[in-house]
């Protein structure tokens, strides 16, 4: 990552070339690799959007959410979703969670998709944050779908506020929809996800997570996570 290097001091920003023009030189064919080795290069085909009824909504709108979430400025507010793989009952699913702020992003492999399993994968990360939980998990924002149905008892359960998107508006949820695409590279659609080991879908969490972003100054998730949980925990040592 150009950024990433001028950032590490491995370069001036004089001395490298802009984004642009490395994809330039990839098409002119100077590095010997090709489009398909960068899919955020390709264009990507817009979706054909279908009138549909609209959902029984599940609880708390996003509506309700209070504006400065959207800023991103404090950390603790999540994005939710599932990731299937081969579609079929017999198959493992992946529960996504995305940090809006840090863009720290989680994968957790459950039995199925029903609401039972997603309660049980939450309660999980409550048991590794403890009395921290709130404070880690301020908000989770996620979709209407049944499998979420649980989620908001939560909100008796912790001092965890969810709010449920707008039916079949993925945009609401745009961070951990952004992340669920960046990690089809390595979980094709339509591969089943027992197909991976624990081992391998926990290496693609890494890699998501130890990515430089432009948007945050070419610092890594992992490093403006670990920077907010040891300021949690700092507060109460």
């Amino acid at each position: 990552c150009a950024g990433r290097a001028i950032l590490d001091g491995q370069f001036t920003r004089e001395q490298i070339v802009c984004t642009k023009t490395l994809y330039r030189y990839v098409d002119l064919g100077f590095f010997g690799i090709r489009n398909h080795n960068l899919p955020e290069k390709l264009k990507r085909k817009s979706k054909k959007h279908r009138l549909r009824i609209n959902k029984k909504k599940l609880g708390r709108s996003i509506e309700e959410r209070p504006g400065e979430i959207e800023s991103r400025e404090e950390f603790g507010h999540w994005e939710c979703d599932l990731v299937l793989g081969a579609k079929t009952r017999d198959d493992q699913v992946l529960l996504t969670l995305a940090e809006r702020k840090s863009r720290e992003f989680l994968m957790l492999p459950i039995a199925n998709k029903t609401s039972a399993c997603v309660m049980k994968a939450i309660k999980q990360l409550q048991e590794t944050y403890s009395e921290h939980f709130g404070e880690v998990f301020k908000t989770i924002t996620t979709d209407n779908g049944s499998e979420f149905a649980d989620l908001s008892e939560l909100e008796k359960m912790a001092d965890t506020l969810v709010y449920y998107a707008h039916p079949y508006t993925s945009c609401d949820k745009g961070t951990v929809e952004r992340h669920n695409g960046l990690i089809r590279r390595f979980i094709p659609k339509g591969k089943r996800i027992d197909d991976f080991t624990g081992q391998q879908i926990s290496d693609v969490e890494t890699w998501c997570n130890c990515l430089p972003r432009k948007v945050l100054g070419y610092r890594t998730p992992d490093e403006i996570f670990e920077e907010e949980i040891d300021r949690i925990y700092q507060a109460t040592a």
